[in-house]
């Protein structure tokens, strides 16, 4: 399984902005569908964005459709999540997720498709 570690989470204020980060430890992470979920404090884990592994074609929570916004670096073996006009509700941790899935993108919006996952980073945003 490939590892992931996930960086730049933190605290911002409503309305504000946070780009985050997963570092893929495989350079073939472009053989991989990679995802972002998040889960708050008493929730389940929820899906929020997930990109193909080719990069063509991508797939949102309807929650953050409009401000999230996902996309990958594979010669730097990195996925991002850039997020914008944050919302209190948008307070979870926030975990990527790889898998060599050939799905289209719309279809690869749950838990349980993902085999890889990194470790979380916090994300809180303050109103």
């Amino acid at each position: 399984q490939v590892q992931l570690v996930e960086s730049g989470g933190g605290l911002v204020q409503a309305g504000g902005s946070l780009r985050l980060s997963c570092a893929a430890s495989e350079r073939t992470m472009n053989r991989y569908a990679m995802g972002w979920f998040r889960q708050a404090n008493g929730k389940e884990r929820e899906f929020v964005a997930v990109i193909s592994w080719t990069g063509s074609s991508t797939y949102y929570a309807d929650s953050v459709k409009g401000r999230f916004t996902i996309s990958r670096d594979d010669a730097k073996n990195t996925v991002y999540l850039q997020m914008n006009i944050l919302e209190p509700e948008d307070t979870a941790v926030y975990y990527c997720a790889a898998d060599k899935s050939r799905l289209p993108a719309t279809m690869l919006g749950t838990v349980s498709t993902f085999g890889s996952w990194g470790q979380g980073t916090q994300v809180t945003v303050s109103s």
